[in-house]
């Protein structure tokens, strides 16, 4: 929807995660962006507003009515990305706004940022955030990057100390080539996500654009092996069939939220061909095996020298019909369609003497 929403779509959005099944799947959060509030501050006491046209009779309460948990957007700057008024300098007063509204998450972007280092803007949203006494959620989005009159340009390195998850990149688009830039620029730091603080590589495309099944389902599974936020951004309301299964792969999301929270790793990269992401899960490991080409392609997944495991190992395919594929040894070797990915779900059931 860009920055064009309004209640009614609010409302639909909302009315879908129930009916098609997001909400128990574990879609928890309808987050708003930029397009929300109103183009001045109330004249009363300065503090943001809703758009009067576009939401007359409000929004937090139906989104909470239908078990839902709700999310704003916000910024750190002056105006926000719609050149709407942002927080800087506003924090504290913000901060009370939302939580007193209910809000459970805030989105707070980077625009118009007045050159400020962003440690020091996005650590006073914390602050004034944690003195709400409310739980919401905070989402650093400055792009993974800052001035280069600036120190503090990569958030993975201090985000953990400010807020729950950060942008990684700049702005994901609906394209196969934007899915792939963004991809390799987590391959060296995948590892800097964990419990209390995630990588956030940008919003979700499936059902968006042109992109194939095929390419959906990668760019959902890596998303959810680097345990990234699966924030998705298609219209809810009328979800094309192919991307509601993927969007519902109870056992890719499983992947994505296994309560030990490791990222996955990038362990063999063949460059425009081919590439192996790799970590452990809670009970188990699991496997990415991508295929970057535009023709089919075998691949080989070593288990001692990809994911460092020996014995007898049970091989589950996690987007097959026919998912268990054996108790193997050594390797597995499988085609993999153009663009597309298999994601294996290994565990050891005999450890070689």
């Amino acid at each position: 929807f860009g920055c064009a929403v309004n209640e009614t779509i609010v409302k639909g959005i909302a009315d879908a995660m129930v009916e098609y099944g997001f909400l128990n799947a574990g879609y928890t959060y309808l987050n708003l962006d930029c397009g929300w509030s109103n183009e001045n501050r109330s004249q009363t006491n300065n503090s943001l507003i809703p758009n009067p046209i576009a939401f007359p009779n409000g929004m937090i309460d139906y989104v909470h009515n239908k078990g839902l948990l709700f999310g704003i957007y916000g910024d750190a700057g002056t105006l926000d990305c719609a050149k709407l008024p942002g927080s800087l300098g506003f924090e504290e007063l913000d901060a009370q706004t939302f939580a007193a509204w209910g809000v459970d998450y805030l989105k707070y972007d980077n625009c118009y940022n007045s050159n400020i280092s962003p440690i020091i803007r996005y650590s006073k949203m914390r602050d004034a955030l944690i003195a709400t006494n409310r739980s919401i959620y905070y989402s650093i989005c400055n792009w993974g990057k800052e001035s280069k009159k600036l120190l503090q340009s990569d958030p993975y390195i201090w985000g953990h100390e400010i807020g729950n998850s950060w942008r990684t990149t700049g702005d994901i688009n609906p394209s196969w080539d934007a899915i792939l830039s963004i991809l390799d620029q987590q391959r060296n730091i995948s590892n800097f996500s964990g419990p209390g603080g995630w990588n956030d590589p940008d919003m979700l495309e499936i059902g968006n654009g042109d992109l194939t099944v095929d390419e959906q389902k990668s760019h959902f599974s890596l998303w959810a092996a680097l345990k990234a936020p699966l924030i998705l951004g298609f219209d809810l309301r009328n979800p094309p069939n192919d991307t509601l299964a993927i969007a519902l792969n109870e056992k890719i999301i499983a992947i994505n939220q296994d309560p030990l929270g490791r990222s996955v790793e990038i362990v063999e990269f063949i460059e425009d061909t081919y590439e192996i992401w790799t970590g452990i899960l809670s009970d188990g490991y699991v496997a990415g095996l991508f295929n970057r080409e535009f023709i089919a392609s075998f691949i080989t997944l070593n288990f001692e020298n990809h994911c460092g495991i020996h014995g007898i190992i049970a091989v589950t395919y996690l987007w097959d019909d026919d998912p268990f594929k054996g108790n193997l040894t050594d390797s597995y070797t499988v085609q993999v369609q153009p663009h597309g990915v298999v994601v294996l779900k290994l565990q050891v059931v005999e450890i070689n003497s």
